[in-house]
């Protein structure tokens, strides 16, 4: 029989029924979440996959850490919904891989951050935030005013396309020609104007 004594005293032991417990305890929280239509379906018919452009912007976002200050997820408390506007739903999440929900805010969340200002205050505040924000502690990014990279989006979307994303082999194919002429600035504004507008829209 397996006492708490024979178990702390065998470090062999000890490990293997951590990792087990861990494991199970992990597919227990995990594995209904496959299963649970509200996290596997898009949230209403206005939820789309990311387009080139926006989905460029979204590398862009990644590339440049934005995540690290800012969350994309509105948690269901008063406060947080009156002001930032509804609370965030799985459903909107379904294409994004991986998801930007984050926890972190030094800045605000942008889960809602679509259509709230003109793609000429995002040009601004992106070249230099002070501009339009005298308070703001968020740096710069300036370098982001020169051609984006289209040679790899094609790949990305055929990536996404085995996690689930339906992609059809036109859009693949007509992703380099939507980036022609698009700045990373351009690209990176567009995802930003596009956060939390299936929702707003919908509502």
């Amino acid at each position: 029989m397996l006492t708490h004594d024979k178990i702390e005293s065998n470090l062999g032991l000890l490990i293997v029924l951590t990792v087990l417990i861990v494991a199970v305890g992990g597919l227990v929280e995990i594995v209904p979440l496959f299963f649970q239509k509200s996290t596997t379906t898009p949230a209403n018919e206005l939820v789309k996959p990311y387009d080139p452009v926006r989905l460029a912007g979204r590398d862009i976002y990644i590339r440049e850490g934005c995540y690290n200050c800012h969350s994309q997820m509105i948690r269901p408390f008063r406060a947080e919904t009156e002001r930032y506007g509804h609370y965030s739903v799985a459903g909107e999440f379904v294409y994004d891989h991986p998801f930007q929900w984050g926890s972190k805010r030094t800045g605000p969340d942008l889960a809602r951050v679509g259509g709230r200002y003109s793609d000429l205050w995002h040009r601004t505040h992106l070249l230099n935030p002070r501009d339009v924000v005298p308070e703001s502690n968020m740096p710069a990014y300036y370098w982001l005013d020169r051609p984006v990279n289209a040679d790899s989006i094609g790949a990305r979307m055929k990536a996404l396309r085995t996690v689930g994303v339906p992609y059809s082999d036109e859009e693949i194919a007509g992703a380099e020609k939507a980036l022609e002429g698009k700045t990373e600035l351009d690209v990176l504004i567009a995802y930003l104007q596009g956060m939390g507008t299936a929702l707003k829209q919908a509502r």
